[in-house]
């Protein structure tokens, strides 16, 4: 297989036509800012239909699922130092929210179905954590019920990554609803594209209204936040409650983002469909390969994944490197979490961690074999098909049962 008949899986979808239409009357107004309309302005618009697509309360739109994070924790007003627990298979910017916050990141020991390993979890959920962020990372639901009811019933709030896992559910119920906060990301891999940006949603109102105010609402600009009409006197007091008293960190998402996103939301459930399609039409035959494995989802579990991730059985590091390079030759870039120099989702290369490294000798096994590779939902059965050749025919040239010349 050559470069040129595989598929480009970095480009995203086009933004929908129907957003073109705002875009030029915002250029024409020059209307960027979310606080210079009196009300509607797009980005408050983007958190009234986000919150009850997801069937939250509350939404707040900032400049990425980063920013939504860190907010997220300075909103549960966390004593600085607070340890923040969170699992060892992430994204850096999970446990740089935790240090941007002035909080110690805690890491948990993950299993190779890359979900939170419960037992660990439960034996580092002691008196000395006050906060959880649970990862869906690559959209990999770790078992919720299990940790939920571990942190209730100490009363430690938990707060959901779900930047991607924007359609997935668990027992029905829309991730990033089930903790007290969850953060979504509207980075351009993701299945909601703006380039950048992030949205945090919750049912508390004290929460959002600190996080409101921290985001950069200054005055009184957060009497935008609330529909013209609402009657919301719980909302209303919480505001009023923070008005001066918070730091403003300024992570405004801007009109613009707001006018690209809003169009998309209608499109989630197709590409949640497809994604999910195009994931287990790919899974199911990367399984025919004796080198290759793909985890099953949770029971509770539906996914929405735009990406696959496997591991590797059976094959040394050199045959894993040979396995990423000869995948790479047919077109198709792979990505070996723990092999991938500097990688951002090696917890080894998180040296801003305070403290010493952690160890967390599951988890390193599980990166020096877990393979991640883009499958956006626009893929069409043909170009699947070139993906699983490229996949197999790698791991087999890997393994030494096909000759490099081949």
């Amino acid at each position: 297989m050559t470069h040129q008949e595989t598929p480009t899986v970095y480009d995203a979808e086009p933004i929908p036509a129907e957003a073109r239409a705002e875009i030029d009357r915002l250029l024409s107004s020059g209307d960027l800012f979310r606080y210079t309309a009196p009300e509607d302005a797009p980005v408050a618009l983007l958190e009234r239909e986000f919150a009850a697509l997801l069937g939250a309360k509350y939404a707040l739109a900032v400049s990425s699922c980063s920013a939504a994070l860190f907010l997220s924790l300075k909103a549960l007003g966390l004593p600085r130092d607070a340890r923040v627990l969170m699992p060892g298979f992430t994204f850096a910017a999970v446990p740089s929210s935790a240090v941007h916050a002035d909080c110690v990141p805690v890491l948990c020991e993950v299993g190779d179905n890359y979900r939170i390993d419960m037992n660990d979890f439960q034996a580092k959920l002691d008196e000395t954590i006050s906060a959880v962020i649970i990862s869906h990372m690559r959209g990999h639901t770790s078992d919720m019920d299990a940790i939920m009811a571990l942190c209730e019933a100490r009363d430690i709030p938990v707060i959901e990554d779900a930047a991607h896992s924007l359609g997935t559910t668990w027992h029905g119920k829309n991730i990033g609803t089930i903790g007290k906060i969850g953060c979504f990301s509207f980075q351009s891999y993701k299945l909601v594209n703006a380039g950048e940006g992030g949205i945090l949603i919750t049912n508390d109102a004290d929460a959002v209204a600190r996080a409101v105010i921290m985001s950069g609402a200054y005055e009184h600009n957060w009497r935008k936040h609330m529909p013209a009409g609402d009657n919301s006197p719980e909302l209303e007091a919480a505001f009023a409650r923070w008005q001066n008293k918070l730091p403003l960190y300024n992570l405004r998402m801007s009109n613009l983002s707001a006018a690209v996103i809003r169009p998309q939301l209608s499109h989630v459930a197709r590409r949640v469909r497809d994604g999910l399609r195009n994931h287990d039409y790919v899974a199911k035959a990367l399984e025919q390969s004796p080198w290759i494995t793909v985890p099953s989802k949770l029971g509770p579990e539906e996914r929405a994944p735009d990406s696959i991730q496997f591991n590797l059985v059976g094959l040394d590091d050199a045959q894993v490197r040979t396995f990423a390079e000869a995948a790479e030759d047919r077109g198709v870039k792979v990505q070996v979490f723990g092999l991938s120099t500097d990688n951002a989702r090696a917890f080894w290369n998180w040296q801003f961690i305070p403290g010493d490294a952690p160890e967390l000798p599951q988890t390193r096994a599980m990166l020096m074999r877990a393979c991640d590779a883009r499958l956006p939902a626009r893929l069409t059965t043909p170009e699947l098909d070139g993906i699983i050749a490229a996949l197999t025919g790698a791991a087999n040239e890997a393994s030494g049962a096909l000759a490099k010349a081949v």
